[in-house]
């Protein structure tokens, strides 16, 4: 047998006795962040258009398998993540707070696209000016509709939330600031100066 070597990476050690035997150690709320972290039940609740992007998502080519998000449960008692994608009216926001109410600790809710986010541009009597009216978000999601990567960068950050154990709400930022980049390759359209007024 070897000397015994100790690393140690955050909350982690690693200990072992050779090449062949080693053994890890941590903390036990560090072993149940990462296990729900990867476990992610999903519930859909899905009324509007953004539900066509939700089923890209869901779709081979953006595969949310690979972050332990495979199955939807259509049942909130089996399910610990609630997907609010498109406009949730005053007529639905009821039955959202029962569905979220019948979900068990611990509970998430991602807000998919503008009208899950802010209500987007329904400024009307009918319709609920955003999740958060009803439900506690912990991730918003913006665009209409929001591109895969984008929902996918929601996942994510989700993901170190649930790992760090942060339950203030967070915003998915766009990958390039339009400020610092103002090309962004959109086509400025400007007046034709010889064209007749």
């Amino acid at each position: 047998m070897g000397e015994l070597k100790a690393r140690s990476e955050g909350s982690s050690a690693v200990i072992g006795a050779g090449e062949d035997a080693a053994f890890a150690t941590t903390r036990l709320t560090d072993l149940l962040s990462w296990a729900q972290k990867y476990s992610l039940f999903m519930c859909p609740f899905v009324t509007a258009c953004c539900g066509m992007e939700f089923m890209s998502v869901s779709g081979p080519r953006y595969d949310h398998s690979r972050f332990g998000a495979e199955a939807p449960r259509f049942s909130p008692r089996q399910s610990d993540l609630l997907w609010v994608v498109g406009t949730i009216t005053q007529r639905q926001a009821p039955i959202l707070k029962r569905i979220y109410e019948q979900m068990m600790d611990p509970k998430y809710v991602l807000a998919f696209g503008t009208c899950a986010s802010s209500g987007g541009f329904y400024d009307n009597y009918a319709c609920v000016a955003g999740t958060d009216k009803i439900i506690p978000v912990d991730v918003y999601v913006p665009g209409c509709p929001p591109r895969p990567e984008g929902v996918l960068d929601g996942l994510m950050l989700l993901q170190d939330k649930i790992q760090h154990g942060d339950r203030t709400p967070g915003v998915v930022k766009p990958r390039r600031d339009p400020a610092r980049d103002p090309d962004m390759g959109v086509v400025p359209l400007r007046r034709n100066k010889d064209a007749a007024v």
